[in-house]
This record gives structure tokens, sequence and C-alpha cells, in this order.
């Protein structure tokens, strides 16, 4: 019997023609909208396999109707959409994607760094809005990041592409704090460890890497925010709910810090009357940090192997929570 594939969305082709080509039956989603989650389960109920983004609400509801599924595989690096532990407990396999989107995520970083640093997407307003006037010496002046402080809060794979760039482009010191220490990562950039609070403390530019779990939840707000020099700069581009977006706004009206630049908003999507749009010290994207076409098919790729690697030998090549081959 073939394996039915349920695509929740149009994804590259590279990936998609891989499951094509093992014979998959593949039904795919093909309007201009991601599904409802009604719509998500009542489609699933029907196949062997999800092939999904994270956008997709896979949670308990989900998997009370759809407990029968043999394999889940994420377009994406991360994974708070899915409900891993009764994924597990169903012995459900749940792929996912890293690294496909390092390069691209990390160049977001570095672009919202030096964007937010001389006001990039402001001035680039004022020209559309017909303020481009006389020249003024001392208006809408920016700061310089060389030699600065770069200060990572996740240290992983796309952290440490980021601090590689800063490093190697603004000749910047590099700080970090992780759940554990990264010695390859140190030796690689003569970075620092340090704990949170000297974090906070000690960066001209805080970039967050880190994954959204509980404990990262939100951990960006008002009373950290207040730690940090009147002169950083905050950069978010690994998931929204890691900052509380209200204290952020506060904390740049406030002067607690000089500015931020984000792909990743709590919540997503940003309303357009958002406070945080008018800033002249903000820049904002809609979360578009593995938004090339090189990030894109390898995600889509990666994505279709954990499918085929699983049917044709057992083994998920990326895989969430290993244990559940185990059993």
């Amino acid at each position: 019997m073939k394996k039915k594939i349920l695509v929740s969305r149009q994804y590259p082709k590279a990936g998609i023609r891989l499951l094509e080509k093992e014979n998959f039956h593949l039904t795919m989603w093909e309007k201009q909208r991601p599904m409802t989650p009604v719509e998500l389960i009542e489609q699933a109920k029907t196949h062997h396999a999800l092939l999904c983004t994270l956008t997709d609400r896979i949670d308990k509801d989900f998997f009370n109707q759809c407990a029968h599924l043999e394999i889940i595989s994420q377009f994406a690096v991360g994974y708070d959409n899915i409900d891993i532990i009764q994924a597990t407990h169903l012995g459900i396999p749940v792929g996912f994607t890293p690294d496909a989107m390092s390069e691209a995520t990390a160049d977001i970083a570095f672009g919202l760094m030096i964007a937010v640093a001389r006001k990039m997407f402001f001035l680039h307003k004022t020209i559309i809005n017909g303020q481009w006037g006389y020249f003024n010496p001392t208006g809408n002046l920016g700061v310089e990041i060389k030699n600065k402080t770069l200060g990572i809060f996740g240290l992983g794979r796309i952290g440490v592409k980021m601090a590689q760039r800063c490093k190697n482009a603004y000749d910047m010191d590099i700080i970090y704090h992780n759940q554990t220490r990264n010695k390859a990562a140190e030796k690689l950039l003569d970075a620092t460890y340090v704990e949170f609070d000297d974090l906070l403390a000690q960066s001209d530019v805080l970039s967050v890497h880190c994954a959204l779990t509980p404990k990262t939840k939100e951990i960006f707000n008002g009373p950290g925010f207040i730690k940090m020099k009147p002169s950083a700069i905050f950069i978010n581009t690994a998931r929204g709910p890691i900052h509380q977006e209200k204290d952020l706004t506060q904390a740049i009206l406030s002067g607690d810090i000089w500015g931020a630049g984000l792909d990743v908003t709590n919540p997503e999507p940003m309303q357009p009357d958002n406070p945080l749009l008018s800033m002249e010290n903000v820049c904002i994207l809609p979360h578009v940090g593995s938004g090339t076409m090189e990030a894109r098919n390898q995600m889509s790729v990666l994505a279709a192997m954990n499918i085929i690697e699983f049917y044709k030998n057992g083994k998920v090549p990326h895989i969430v929570n290993p244990k559940v081959l185990g059993s």
C-alpha cells in the first residue's frame, strides 16, 4: 500500500520531487492560505504522515484525533508548535530541518544590526514621505559598531555564524550565555561565557539565537531591558515570544536601550499600527530569516528525507525525539 503523505503548504519542489520519486501518495494543500486547525486534523485523519511547518498547530487536540500518524516532518528548525511530549508518548517520530537556514538567518541578524545602527528603515521612509530635505550635520545620526561587544543568547549553529560575521567585519568582542558551555565556539571565536545578567549589562549588541522553551519564553522583559546599556541594540531572529513586546516598546521609548531589530514578533503577525514600526531606531521584518532560495530548498530536501529514510530503513536523519525509534 502506498503511504499517504499530507503536505500542509506549497513547499519548494526540491523536496516534493524526492517524495514523488519514491512513489508516495501526496495530498498537497493548494489554497493560498494555511489550513485551519480543524482542516488540518480532518485532512491528517486519512494520511500516514504529515509534512508541516511552524504555524501548523500540532497540539494535544490534534494528537487526540490523529494518533495513528507514523511520522511528522517539520519544515523548520524550530518545533514549539508541536506537542513533542504527546508525540513521544504516542511513539510518533518528529523530524525537523536543522542548519539548513543557519547562513540565511545569520545574514538577517547581521543585516538588522547594521540597519538599526544606521536607522535605515526609518530614513528610507523619510524619502517615501517626501521628507528628504537639506543636509543637517546633527540630524538622524546612527552609531558605529566596530570594536563593540556582541552578546549572543544561544551560541549554537546560527549564533556562531552571526558571531563570525561580527568578528570578521567589525572586530567585535564576543560574549555569550547558553544553558551549557560551547567550548568549541569559545575557541573558534575567542568567545567568553558570561552569566545572563552580565550578558545584559555588557552587550552593545545583544542577538538572540536560542530555542523557544518555557525557560526562554519572555526572558527578555522589562527588568532585563533596564539592566542593558542605554546604547544597546537588541536583535531577535529566533522566536517572537522570547521577548515581551510591550516591555521592549517601553524600553526603547524610555531610553533603557537604544533600538531593536526584529525578524520575529510577539505576537505574529504584527499589526500595522504597532508603535514599534514608527520608531526611528527600530527595524522589523516579517519572519523571513530562512527566506532564501538556497535555504528553503535545503529545508524542503531535509524534511522530505526524514520521511523517506523513515519508511526505507526506520531512521529519521534529523529527529527531535530519537527515543521513539529505539522503543
